[in-house]
């Protein structure tokens, strides 16, 4: 079963799964944020996900960021529409900056960099390889 995680944002949502065996993430997608519940409906019809990892968006200061309120109300959403999937929230600091860099370290033109889809799909990624590094160092 695979593991899925959500970069959610007011207009786009980063979206990443690993394999089937848990070892890799591969970014999937990105959607406009007023269709992620749309999407993840098709896409858990079609696959078998065993949970999913939401940003958690925090300040420096570990306290929550702006941004919160805006995810708060998606969990509630994603928790009425699939009230069995485990849902859990990793922290998201540093993902953009990350995402950011790993561009640049792939060597994407600038004008490619100015994709924040992409920005949010790459994000996405980098908080699923996170948890999936800290779960088998467990």
């Amino acid at each position: 079963m695979r593991i899925l995680s959500i970069d959610y944002g007011l207009k786009r949502t980063g979206i990443a799964v690993t394999d089937e065996m848990q070892l890799i993430a591969s970014g999937l997608t990105t959607v406009d944020s007023a269709t992620a519940i749309d999407f993840l409906r098709n896409y858990f019809a079609k696959e078998k996900v065993e949970r999913v990892l939401i940003g958690e968006p925090k300040q420096m200061n570990g306290q929550p960021s702006q941004s919160a309120p805006i995810i708060g109300a998606f969990i509630v959403k994603f928790k009425e529409q699939f009230p069995d999937m485990p849902l859990e929230q990793v922290d998201e600091r540093f993902t953009s900056k990350m995402a950011f860099q790993t561009m640049i370290d792939s060597g994407l033109k600038k004008k490619q960099r100015q994709d924040k889809g992409l920005i949010d799909e790459i994000s996405a990624t980098i908080l699923l390889q996170d948890y999936l590094s800290r779960k088998n160092f467990r």
